[in-house]
């Protein structure tokens, strides 16, 4: 807008040189400029200094038909320059946001007619710039909804993938995470875990308490491996653990999962000691094994040790 501007006032009044100039605070910013010699482009000059800041701070064109005989100027401004007489009109008259300032090497250069030309330029200014600003805080507005809306977004995401009462990924959340890891073929170890004797604790104490024990369930299995892993509940009292590579050993996963647990049981206060019974199933690097075929071998292998922990409860 600037340049269209600038040329305009130019032609208009058939000037040497003319200015497009912001207000910046007590500031005059020269944003552009088109004149037979250099001028102040990209300089800020003090308002009181400056014809255009004159006529931004009295809201109203100002005419001089010489610079030496005009003491509302600073000499220093303009005697660098070629400018002997000059105009300026304010954009925007009620509260001006910038001024049009034009230029003759001579004296006596501007005239009445040179002002209401300029005048009726600086409104069309005004308007665009109006416009301008108008259209971008309309963009600003709609950039921050479509943020709000992405945020939105995420969240029900979020919500959708996540289990609400341990703060763990769900079925659906963890059967996401689990297939991008499998599709890495870089190997990993399964665990289906079962908390032990919830419905015992739901019966004998309450489902509030079983659910306590749900969620001590999972701070003690998020706790007991890497955060580059991933634990999900799978429904109820089942949950999982998929560690990625560099894998350990089987047994170090239970070992982890054991101790953490063991260490969990003897800070607690809860009424009931929480226990697990665990199966473990590895995938190699390269292997072709689903996560559904993992799932179901590592649940026989857990369902196995329940059984034996069953069997030996009754034999004693």
């Amino acid at each position: 807008m600037q340049r269209i501007v600038k040329t305009a006032a130019r032609q208009l009044t058939g000037s040497d040189g003319a200015s497009f100039v912001l207000r910046d605070d007590a500031a005059c910013h020269f944003v552009d400029e088109d004149a037979i010699a250099p001028l102040w482009k990209g300089m800020r000059v003090p308002a009181e200094g400056c014809i255009e800041g004159l006529a931004m701070l009295n809201r109203q064109p100002v005419l001089v038909r010489d610079i030496a005989g005009d003491d509302r100027l600073e000499p220093s401004v303009y005697r660098s320059t070629f400018v002997r007489s000059l105009a300026a009109v304010p954009i925007r008259g009620h509260a001006p946001v910038g001024a049009i300032g034009v230029y003759w090497a001579a004296t006596n250069g501007p005239n009445e007619d040179d002002l209401r030309l300029l005048s009726k330029l600086a409104d069309a200014a005004s308007l665009a710039i109006e416009n301008i600003r108008i259209h971008g805080e309309l963009e600003e507005r709609v950039r921050l909804r479509a943020a709000e809306l992405d945020k939105a977004k995420a969240d029900i995401e979020e919500l959708s993938i996540t289990d609400e009462l341990t703060g763990l990924l769900n079925r659906r959340g963890f059967r996401r995470a689990a297939e991008a890891i499998l599709v890495a073929g870089n190997g990993c170890q399964l665990a289906f875990i079962d908390v032990d004797g919830l419905k015992k604790v739901n019966d004998k104490f309450g489902h509030a308490i079983g659910d306590s024990l749900i969620a001590d369930c999972a701070s003690v299995l998020r706790d007991s491996v890497r955060q580059s892993d991933v634990v999900g509940r799978m429904g109820g009292d089942e949950f999982c653990v998929l560690v990625q590579a560099p894998l350990a050993p089987a047994e170090a996963l239970r070992n982890s999962l054991r101790t953490r647990l063991n260490y969990f049981n003897r800070l607690s206060p809860a009424q009931c000691a929480l226990s697990i019974s665990v199966g473990i199933v590895q995938a190699k690097p390269g292997s072709n094994e689903s996560l559904d075929d993992l799932l179901s071998q590592a649940d026989a292998l857990m369902s196995m040790e329940k059984h034996s922990k069953s069997m030996s409860k009754s034999r004693h």
